[in-house]
Parts: structure tokens; sequence; C-alpha cells
């Protein structure tokens, strides 16, 4: 069994405070600082430039994403760093376009994150127009796959609700179709029991500030399915993903498998932060981490609900169709929140009435649950968050 008591004395939690925005921003872990400075005095400081053979950083890209990998069900060489989710998504999002000529729609959900969107949008708009962005509420997506589509990109845990896709029938079903399968694993990598290659996916994209708790700012990751690692050509033929990067040559030709994804410089201070964060995913099984995952947020709701009846639960009550979140509903969300965040007790707030809550048992356990459910119920029952100073929007909510 994972030790969890073990990875909660990894990171570096401020006393007092109840942090359930995993979700959104991952903790420090304690030993990242500590990496970090080394990494700026010790390889950057004395090796200078160097660094990029001495201290590997050039491999840090296929190093880290196959780490990465270990956690979605990826093989090995199929997963690599660089640059933001939204370039990861226009990246995957292009080539699978490419990979289906004849076809002009793109399918997504009105649920999805509205980053993955826009991108879409301006690859239409590149592509001359021709193509179509084709929006339906997340219940209906399965039935509005078609051989009209071409391309499938979903993310599998609604940023909002937690509500969470099924992974394998829905991609089976557009590989029945002729279309290919995009899936964003923000809120699905490190917090449930992703499995790319069962679930067939064709590609898979992921931030790494949420579940992977690799800071601010932490490069996104992306998977190109075996079968796909020679044929799938990046739009964005950027410098590292070329043959042989350090032979200057004029024209791209594009590199082996997955290394043909890789966009630019790596951004090695933010790496060096994020491989010492997955060493809290050690010993642990994704098996393991969503079982205790869904026994806290059924504690979560249960003892919400009891104490917080103006609060409407929406997550889905089946933990199986649920994420690694719970969302509640309530018209006063955002005041509510900033109260609760006064308190200790760290969630956030999604127009226009989600509060939402992250359970990460890698730091979490039943005395953190209990004690930000009692304080979330003193806050509604005394109407705590009636104040003008706790509904003034901050820029990020």
């Amino acid at each position: 069994m994972s030790d969890f008591a073990a990875t909660r004395a990894l990171f570096d939690l401020p006393e007092g405070v109840i942090y359930l925005d995993g979700n959104s921003l991952g903790p420090l872990p304690r030993a990242a600082a500590a990496r970090v400075a080394e990494m700026m005095t010790e390889e950057w400081g004395k090796m200078l430039i160097t660094a990029w053979n001495k201290a590997g950083w050039m491999a840090a890209p296929r190093r880290v994403g196959d780490r990465i990998g270990r956690l979605i069900g990826a093989p090995e060489g199929t997963v690599v760093m660089g640059d933001t989710l939204s370039v990861k998504v226009y990246q995957a999002l292009a080539s699978a376009l490419e990979m289906r000529p004849d076809r002009r729609v793109i399918l997504s959900d009105s649920g999805n994150f509205p980053s993955d969107l826009y991108m879409a949008e301006g690859l239409v708009r590149t592509l001359g127009g021709a193509h179509e962005l084709r929006l339906v509420a997340p219940e209906e997506v399965e039935d509005a796959i078609d051989e009209e589509v071409a391309v499938l990109m979903l993310t599998e845990v609604d940023y909002r609700t937690g509500r969470r896709h099924d992974m394998p029938a829905l991609t089976a079903k557009a590989h029945a179709k002729g279309a290919l399968a995009i899936w964003d694993l923000a809120h699905s990598a490190g917090a449930v029991d992703v499995d790319v290659t069962s679930g067939a996916a064709d590609f898979a994209v992921g931030c790494t500030y949420k579940f992977l708790n690799g800071g601010p700012g932490a490069p996104a990751f992306i998977y190109v399915a075996p079968q796909h690692a020679e044929t799938a050509r990046p739009a964005l033929s950027g410098w590292l993903g070329h043959a042989a990067p350090f032979d200057f040559e004029t024209g791209y030709r594009p590199g082996a498998g997955i290394e043909r994804m890789r966009v630019g410089t790596p951004p090695m201070i933010q790496l060096a932060a994020l491989e010492t964060a997955l060493d809290a995913f050690e010993g642990v099984t994704m098996e393991d981490l969503r079982a205790r995952s869904i026994e806290l947020s059924e504690r979560f709701i249960a003892g919400v609900e009891a104490a917080c009846p103006a609060l409407t639960l929406a997550s889905p009550r089946d933990p199986a169709r649920r994420g690694s979140q719970v969302s509640f509903r309530f018209e006063e969300g955002y005041a509510a929140m900033q109260a609760l965040i006064d308190r200790g007790v760290i969630g956030d707030f999604r127009a226009p009435d989600i509060m939402r809550f992250g359970i990460t048992p890698l730091y979490l356990g039943e005395a953190e649950i209990d004690r930000a459910v009692a304080v979330m119920g003193e806050v509604m029952e005394a109407r705590l968050w009636d104040r003008a100073e706790y509904r003034a929007r901050a820029a990020v909510t």
C-alpha cells in the first residue's frame, strides 16, 4: 500500500492552512527550492553552457516526460516536456488535422477549458476558415461523433465540476467513425488512474503545475501514440524538434518520434523543480491514489452537505464519473471562498457560482477534510462571507 503519511512530509505547507487548491496550483515540495538552488549555483553557475551536456539539460524534456508517462499509462519514449499547455494543444490539434485531410470538423464540448477552445478557433482561422469547431453539451459528445469529425478534442476532467469523461469509450467511438482523439489531462495527470494506452488516445497533453506540483509556469507535456510517432508532423517546427538541431540546416527535418514535438529551448529552472516534485509519486500507485482520493472526496461531500445546506453539489455524485476535485454551487460563491481563505481553508472560485476544492491524498488526510468542513459550516451558518471586502474581485479568482 502507498504511504501517504510519508508523501505528506515531502510538502512545505504553511502552518494552520488546509490546502484544497492543488487542482489549480500544487504546493511547494520541500526539496524543490534546494534543487533549484543547486541547479542555478552548481550547474548554471559553475558549468555555464557546458551544463547542457554535463548536467544532462538537453535530455531533461525526455527524461522528465518518461516519468510523467508512467503516471498516465504511456510507454517510454512517447512523452516530452516543453512550452505551455496551450502550445501543446495547438501542436496536437494541428498534427491531427493534417492526418485527416478529408475532414473539417473539430468536435469538443461546452465544458472544455476555454484556452483549448481558443487555440482551436485560432487554428481554424489560420487554416483559412474551412474547418469548424463544433461544440455540444458534455453529455451529448458520444452521439455527436460521426463521419464528419476529424478530431475529437476533450478535457478528461472538467475544470469546473470535476465531471470525468469516459476516455476509452469515447475514443473507441471516434476511431470507429474514422476520427482521431486528443485528450487534455490537465486535471487528470497525477490525480486519477488515467491510462492513455488502454484508452487508445492518439494524442494527450497536460500541464504540470496542478496535481503534479511543478510550480507556477511549470512546462506542459505532450504524448503521441506510438503508431503516430513517425507520421505526425509538427506545425510548430522549432529547432529542437529538428532531426539534427546542431547541424543548423536551413530546412526543417522532423526529429525521430516524440523528439519532433519539442519546439524551443527547455525551461531548465522549472524542469528542475518539476523533476523534484515527481519524487512524491515514487512508491505510490495511481490505483492507491485514486482509491484514497475517492475516500476523502466522499467524506468531504457528506460533511459539507450536512453542515452547509445552502451549498449544492455541482460535481457528479458517482465517484467513477468524477475526478479528484469536488465543486459546490452557491450564488455568493466568490465571497464565501474569500471568507474560507481568510480562515485558512484555501480553495478557489470559477464563474458564475462554482466553489472548487481539490482533493489530493499526497498531502491531505481525514483531519484536514474534517477541519475544512467545520470551517465551512461556521462560515455558512453565521454568514461570515457577507462582507463587502469578500465581494471585491481580485484579478485571479
